[in-house]
């Protein structure tokens, strides 16, 4: 079963919305071994449209359409893809009735163009669209079954589940599970970690390795399908992890906060934070995670040299000597916002985001500093490439890799 997924709708196209339709029927597909060759997207566009799904029935078994089934002149999908399938399109009466009857229900006119989202092909699978107006198809052209999904994602989902998946997995009997597994890691680079598996990487064939760079951290996608599928995932994972498991955190959707949050948990600490340059980015995701207030008091926000002076604790003379883009002041930072805060760990972060020089160091220059019970706290000094906000960022996640480092070696 060759997939295509083709979304409908120019605010695609102009980055108005992400795609997330495509992503989430190709992760859906996967689980029962349909293969996607080809994501694409065309604008509200009759022409191009209408050589869009000209191209995709040349090459694709089932072909997967979300979006352009609404009531408004733009919403093209019906119309665009009428002459490759030769049917006339006709009233379904009966979501014409579910129509009227929300208009009614709400008080509210029907304008006629509202009849266009109750148009189905004549020899189409109607699909009933429990969670809104214009119902799913499923058309056969050929040796092609077209799906039509409206563009929402609740609805489009809605269908999916519950009708194209066992429709599809009927007709095309389905039955091998693509399995794939995501190994995050943090602290090695994409190059050094792709070159301790480098002779892996080479001999791939089932299952495969897709090394992927994010920001501050690397990701491993592992991919195997047919018989033990799991097994031959679960036996690659083991060889990777003895190569380069100092550097592993977790896998698929598992963030490095949250394994810093569960690190903090399992060893019954608690975490707090003095920032600058990070203005509270680095505390403000542990925060959002639940069961935070188990693992963190606060953290304390101090731009200014004034505010480092009055509001964490930096003494004034060590400002004068040191200023507040040094280690000597982040260290400070950490040993007073553990006191303040009365936590078992403290981090700080003092810097210079950009765009221009201060106090002599140049932007990018971030000095990250961790205080842990009574050992003497330890900084690091990083000088990050990219704009003021990029900076920022690689500080807090680099925050969290020193945290997790630290944390799961005790």
């Amino acid at each position: 079963m060759k997939t295509e997924i083709i979304a409908v709708g120019t605010e695609l196209l102009l980055g108005q919305i992400a795609n997330t339709n495509a992503q989430w029927i190709s992760r859906i597909l996967a689980k029962y071994g349909a293969s996607v060759y080809f994501h694409g997207v065309v604008g509200d566009n009759m022409e191009r449209a209408v050589k869009t799904f000209e191209v995709a029935s040349e090459r694709s078994d089932v072909i997967i359409v979300t979006g352009g089934l609404g009531p408004t002149e733009d919403d093209l999908t019906r119309d665009a893809v009428k002459p490759l399938l030769k049917q006339n399109l006709v009233i379904h009466e009966e979501t014409l009735t579910k129509i009227e009857a929300v208009y009614q229900n709400n008080n509210r006119q029907m304008t006629a163009n509202n009849r266009k989202q109750a148009l189905v092909f004549e020899h189409a699978k109607v699909l009933h669209n429990a969670e809104g107006m214009a119902p799913g198809q499923i058309v056969k052209y050929e040796q092609t079954l077209f799906v039509f999904l409206p563009g929402v994602p609740s609805e489009m989902k809605s269908l999916m589940e519950n009708q194209v998946l066992p429709y599809l997995i009927e007709a095309f009997t389905l039955e091998s599970e693509i399995v794939s597994e995501m190994l995050r890691f943090i602290g090695i680079g994409e190059s050094a970690l792709e070159h301790k598996l480098e002779d892996m990487i080479a001999q791939q064939v089932n299952p495969t390795i897709a090394p992927l760079a994010s920001e501050g951290e690397v990701g491993l996608r592992l991919t195997s399908s047919g018989a033990e599928a799991k097994s031959k995932i679960a036996a690659l994972k083991s060889d990777i992890l003895q190569r380069a498991g100092e550097f592993y955190y977790g896998s698929d959707d598992l963030t490095i906060e949250e394994k810093v949050r569960d690190l903090l948990k399992e060893n019954k600490l608690t975490l707090g934070s003095a920032e600058s340059l990070t203005g509270g980015k680095f505390i403000e995701r542990l925060i959002s995670l639940p069961g935070a207030s188990e693992v963190c008091e606060g953290g304390l926000v101090a731009y200014t040299p004034y505010a480092k002076e009055n509001v964490i604790g930096v003494p004034s003379d060590l400002i004068t000597q040191h200023g507040t883009i040094s280690e000597e002041c982040a260290k400070v930072m950490a040993i007073q916002s553990q006191k303040r805060l009365n936590v078992d760990a403290a981090i700080s972060f003092t810097g210079v985001a950009g765009p221009d020089r201060s106090e002599g160091q140049d932007p990018g220059v971030v000095y990250i500093a961790l205080q842990v019970g009574r050992r003497a706290p330890f900084v690091k000094r990083y000088h990050f490439e990219g704009g003021r906000d990029k900076v920022r960022l690689r500080a807090v996640k680099k925050g969290y890799e020193l945290v997790f480092h630290y944390l799961k070696n005790l």
